[in-house]
């Protein structure tokens, strides 16, 4: 019988926890390139915010540095990170 050869992978503690981990955050981070427009603009047509509730969400940013803007999974929240991205947006996943 011919032997099989087996390939271990290997991940650190930080990937298992971060794979278990129920939800993820995606953070809205201050840059000095996006202005309140674009920002509200990309909040409002990608995430479905209204225009009040992504006005409240790019003050927090411009005040605070930062703001988690939507919660789900690795997958979910990775999509929109991309999309963000791409938009310009400074953006990460907690």
């Amino acid at each position: 019988m011919p032997e099989t050869e087996v390939q271990e992978e290997t991940f650190t503690l930080d990937e298992i926890l971060s794979a278990v981990k129920k939800s993820h955050r995606l953070i809205l981070w201050n840059d000095e390139t996006n202005t309140f427009d674009h920002v509200i603009h990309c909040l409002v047509k990608y995430l479905d915010y209204t225009e009040t509730q992504a006005e409240k969400i790019a003050w927090t940013v411009h005040t605070k540095g930062k703001c988690p803007i939507l919660e789900g999974s690795w997958t979910e929240v990775e999509v929109y990170r991309k999309i963000l991205k791409q938009e310009g947006l400074t953006v990460t996943v907690e």
